[in-house]
């Protein structure tokens, strides 16, 4: 093993598992029917967890599909985020509870503290039989099912469905995440490890809050990679050390490409993103943004060498706060798999150009003195009017530099209290108001001295 995979097994916390077989759906409609089948072949155990499970006819299909097996005497057990599934009826789980359903929440909001609260179950998992599994960025929703009939896309989202080894660090990973949710599982009812069913070596990244598993290995690989690192992605605000990774890597040569959504649920997410996209196209990165429904994928291609995918986001929240699950993949045909996707995005989003910027152009006289110069002779001796037309471009152009000034720092201060309120929105919200209740207060006290000081001057 090379010096590079030593690094990325101590980054990941995670070494390669041989024996795989790793199939990868890009359709996310696929990907759901392709979970129905599994959870319904199920014959000992449903192992699932997930951030968002919808009470719509997606999260429907799957309820009955596990309200199903668990009539029949599997073992069906469901872990979901309760921030995320915040929108889901209680009468959803009653009715899973009642048909035997092992149904758990995750860090129920209002009874975790204001510090455990803020990192959230951000996996996507499905292990059935301690045999089969699915992992990726797929959540359960109409979103992701789409409707042709009525002319709804689904959602562009990836997921890999796994047998082999990796199966068991898949299904022990649910195993921590279920134990950190209640009690933990029988003993009895560990399996062994699955057979060698493929030729695929994967690693099982698991990310926990403040670890950083992932973030370090994206690093890594931006700062190994000579050839490509083609980048898909549904939230991209990039930390700065790993924003200025993409960036090197773009101007040392390598192909850097970022596929993002053109269509978002969170518009503000977006705006954020395309803040630095001005920096990475100065640098020679390509940027797309997709031009179908909302791409939810998370993938990564880093040469011909590497893969990623999971339900990691390429932002703080997802990077440092919330515990989530990868799969990294080191000379496999699914980095080949990945980046013939990659292309076929590529194909229906728009790039994203710099265009040159249209400004007021300035006297001859600065432009000589700016280029070192000797000014022109004055031809003739200027009017009045001439003057007042060279003096007003010029007060346009300091006008203008102090306006981008002022507006560039009102951004960066707007960016921060965006990021912190989407970050943690509960303490930064409560000390926003205690700010705006401070200052009130204060205004309150300094209105009532000034009145004060006035009535004894007028006294005496």
């Amino acid at each position: 093993m090379n010096p590079f995979s030593h690094a990325l097994d101590r980054a990941t916390g995670a070494r390669p598992i041989p024996g795989n077989l790793v199939r990868h759906i890009a359709i996310s409609s696929d990907a759901l029917d392709a979970m129905l089948e599994m959870i319904m072949s199920a014959e000992r155990t449903v192992h699932f967890e997930n951030y968002i499970i919808h009470h719509d006819a997606t999260g429907k299909r799957f309820a009955a599909a596990w309200a199903d097996r668990a009539r029949a005497g599997v073992r069906v057990r469901i872990l979901y985020d309760a921030f995320g599934c915040r929108g889901t009826s209680r009468a959803y789980w009653r009715a899973l509870r009642s048909a035997g359903v092992d149904v758990r929440p995750f860090r129920p909001i209002w009874t975790s503290g204001p510090i455990a609260a803020l990192s959230r179950d951000h996996r996507k998992l499905l292990v059935v039989d301690g045999e089969k599994a699915m992992t990726g960025g797929l959540c359960i929703g109409d979103e992701w099912a789409g409707n042709l009939a009525d002319g709804r896309a689904c959602w562009r989202d990836t997921m890999l469905a796994v047998c082999g080894p990796a199966v068991a660090a898949l299904e022990a990973a649910f195993v921590r995440m279920w134990a950190r949710a209640g009690r933990a599982l029988p003993e009895d009812e560990t399996t062994a490890a699955p057979e060698e069913c493929g030729p695929s070596a994967v690693r099982v990244v698991e990310g926990f809050p403040g670890q950083s598993r992932i973030y370090r290995a994206v690093q890594l690989l931006a700062a190994a990679v000579t050839e490509r690192l083609w980048i898909t992605d549904a939230y991209l605000v990039a930390p700065p050390p790993l924003f200025a990774a993409f960036v090197d890597a773009a101007r040392s040569g390598v192909d850097v490409r970022l596929l993002l959504p053109g269509t978002t649920d969170i518009p503000i997410v977006r705006t954020f993103t395309r803040g630095g996209y001005r920096e990475l196209l100065h640098a020679g990165a390509r940027i797309f943004e997709y031009r179908g429904p909302m791409v939810h994928a998370k993938t990564l291609v880093g040469d011909h060498e590497w893969a990623r995918v999971g339900s990691s986001n390429l932002n703080v929240s997802s990077l440092l706060g919330n515990y989530e699950l990868d799969l990294v993949a080191e000379h496999d045909g699914l980095t080949a798999t990945l980046a013939k996707q990659f292309l076929h995005d590529m194909g229906q989003s728009r790039e994203i150009v710099l265009m040159a910027r249209r400004r007021l152009p300035l006297p001859p006289r600065l432009i000589a003195a700016a280029a070192g110069q000797d000014p022109p002779p004055p031809q003739h001796k200027r009017s009045l009017r001439d003057r007042r037309a060279v003096a007003a471009v010029a007060l346009m152009q300091v006008a203008g530099g102090a306006r981008r000034m002022l507006a560039g720092a009102a951004a960066s201060a707007l960016l921060v209290v965006g990021v912190l309120l989407i970050l943690f929105p509960l303490v930064t919200s409560t000390a926003l108001a205690i700010a705006a209740l401070a200052t009130s207060m204060w205004l309150a006290g300094f209105a009532m001295a000034r009145r004060r000081r006035r009535r004894e001057s007028d006294v005496a």
